[in-house]
């Protein structure tokens, strides 16, 4: 099948030109990658496929509005969509049990507040800005092998993919990283820890 070798990016491009089965081929190449992340947080079949639409009604609409820029890193973009999806889903979900108030029982004995105080945000906040910063230090391949698989959640093989290079240059590259990460914080002394 030469679906199989069209790059998603061209894919992209076929489908906002009018192409509406090269939709079906990128929503087919990844949907069990895609379900199963989304299950894999809900855990409920019914709402996780309630999203899994929701996220490809999300996509069309952007690519028919020609507002998709992601310059070849669709899987990653429709990761994003489906993760706001499910914090979207949990913020709507989540129910407050209801108490009474009697003699025996006071609303305040079981009240508490689990946010973050304003100081340990602060220290969150700067602890994020310091990681930022000592990851900018890193050569770009490491960089970019590290940001892939920390913050958008890919796999060693879908990085090899993307990057081009086979999965044990994408593993050496992120050990890589993190062993420089270690001596750029050693180097500085730096305390990522609230």
């Amino acid at each position: 099948m030469a679906d199989l070798h069209i790059p998603d990016a061209l894919l992209v491009k076929n489908y906002v030109d009018g192409n509406e089965s090269a939709l079906a081929t990128l929503i087919k190449r990844h949907e069990s990658k895609i379900y199963g992340f989304i299950y894999s947080k809900i855990s409920d079949r019914d709402i996780s496929n309630d999203i899994f639409q929701d996220t490809f009604i999300k996509v069309i609409k952007t690519l028919k509005s020609n507002s998709y820029n992601e310059e070849g890193k669709f899987l990653p973009w429709v990761m994003r969509i489906s993760h706001n999806l499910i914090v979207d889903h949990f913020r709507k979900t989540k129910k407050m049990p209801m108490y009474r108030e009697t003699e025996e029982f006071s609303i305040f004995s079981i009240m508490s507040d689990d946010s973050l105080t304003i100081e340990n945000k602060m220290i969150v906040d700067q602890v994020e800005v310091d990681l930022k910063k000592i990851i900018e230090e890193l050569p770009e391949d490491q960089k970019e092998v590290l940001v892939m698989r920390m913050y958008q959640d890919m796999s060693f093989k879908e990085i090899s993919e993307l990057t081009g290079v086979s999965i044990n240059t994408a593993l050496g590259r992120m050990r890589y990283a993190l062993m420089n990460l270690r001596k750029i914080i050693d180097k500085h002394q730096i305390i990522l820890t609230n």
